[in-house]
């Protein structure tokens, strides 16, 4: 009878530990089946709703686990600091991609950019194409692909130029101070407010704004849509620079005079 009740003492927690685990396996896929649903539900980013399911799903596992160790009589708190210790190692074996994983976090739920967002940061510019758990994809103006880990990006400062549907182009340009101030003025707002894509309202800004060394510096402001702000760019340069040409209006250059001596 004593190797019977042995055989019991043995058997039972093996026994209570496989029910517990097939029976808590279903519980967890049921409450991450109702988690998931509110999730998916939620306005929380694409990429951010998988990762966290998962990691709900892999917390729920662990604490299950611990249980079931629990219940075959194997001291927890043995298993919970050879598991702490195991998770220091693996942390400081992996402490960069932990940062860009917990960047990539960061940026899915606070959501300072988008995908198709134009935007600088950490010294690179481009449209997001992706954003990935430990990467932003970005794509350059001259098609380059530019792999940014989200720890550097999400601690250095960002701007996002597609937010706002309009954007103000500023201008300084530089005349000779022999050019008459006003007429400078009055060609400077025709050519800012003859051009199509210039909005009226606010309206352009143009005024003197330095006595430089060897030049007058004028201010230029428009308001333009975000999408306009490149070809109303460089469409006012030329204009400029045609213009004052044809106005006789000089543009200083830098120079240099030599003294020359024989002594």
């Amino acid at each position: 009878m004593e190797w019977i009740n042995l055989l019991v003492d043995i058997v039972k927690p093996i026994v209570l530990a496989i029910i517990t685990l097939i029976v808590g396996l279903a519980i967890i896929k049921a409450v991450v089946k109702v988690i998931g649903s509110q999730i998916e539900k939620s306005k929380l980013d694409d990429s951010l709703k998988p990762f966290l399911l998962s990691v709900i799903s892999a917390g729920l596992k662990v604490l299950l686990v611990i249980s079931v160790i629990g219940i075959l009589g194997i001291p927890i708190a043995s298993f919970v600091a050879i598991l702490g210790a195991a998770g220091l190692a693996v942390g400081l074996a992996f402490q960069g991609s932990l940062a860009n994983l917990a960047g990539g976090v960061l940026l899915l739920t606070i959501r300072p950019f988008k995908v198709g967002d134009y935007i600088e940061g950490a010294g690179y510019s481009g449209t997001v194409k992706a954003i990935q758990i430990l990467y932003t994809e970005l794509v350059t103006v001259d098609n380059k692909m530019i792999f940014i880990p989200n720890g550097n990006l999400s601690n250095a400062g960002i701007t996002n130029y597609s937010v706002n549907s309009t954007r103000r182009v500023d201008f300084t340009f530089g005349v000779s101070y022999d050019a008459d101030n006003q007429h400078v003025l009055q060609v400077l707002r025709t050519i800012i407010t003859n051009h199509e894509l210039v909005m009226q309202d606010p309206e352009p800004f143009v005024r003197l704004a330095n006595h430089g060394d060897s030049s007058v510096d004028y201010a230029v402001k428009a308001w333009v849509k975000a999408e306009d702000y490149w070809t109303v760019y460089y469409d006012v340069l030329e204009d400029v620079k045609l213009t004052f040409d044809r106005e006789n209006i000089g543009i200083p250059y830098p120079t240099m005079d030599i003294n020359m001596s024989n002594e």
